[in-house]
């Protein structure tokens, strides 16, 4: 008869659940953010020299008033085609969206991943305490996907 010992065997450490992975954790805090009475031309200008598709709109002190993106520049564009001007010195303020739907930094991005389906918008304003201080995009979230790890899920 063969006797068979193994040892002492260790435990194995208890998986602590993961912590969740958060809006702030992926969001874009450097933005670009134009003022209400800016002009579409200069809006044009920027989101296709930072290759952007749209910025929060804030007022003097810094306060979230507005979103403005490409699809609310076509308005001027349009217009500029049936004037025959080549320019678009339409402000800001009378193509931004402003009901603009936000994020709080400490939302998971599982669930802002949900809101982005939901809602089909490209770009959340992220405002902690009524400021604003980042920005999440369709884009941030894809790309935070790949990096999670299984044991993360």
């Amino acid at each position: 008869m063969v006797k068979s010992f193994q040892g002492v065997r260790m435990a194995e450490p208890k998986k602590s659940p993961a912590a969740p992975i958060l809006v702030k954790d992926h969001m874009s805090t450097k933005l670009v953010t134009f003022l209400p009475d800016d002009t579409i031309d200069m809006v044009l200008e920027v989101l296709t020299k930072r290759k952007i598709s749209g910025a929060p709109v804030v007022d003097e002190s810094g306060s979230l008033v507005g979103i403005i993106s490409e699809v609310d520049c076509l308005k001027e564009i349009i217009k500029g085609k049936y004037t025959n001007t080549p320019k678009f010195p339409g402000k800001v303020k009378d193509h931004m969206s402003v009901d603009v739907i936000t994020l709080g930094p400490e939302l998971s991005i599982f669930d802002a991943a949900q809101k982005f389906l939901e809602l089909k918008i490209r770009r959340f304003p992220v405002i902690r305490d009524g400021s604003l201080i980042g920005q999440i995009s369709l884009s941030d979230i894809i790309r935070a996907f790949p990096k999670l790890k299984d044991t993360t899920w």
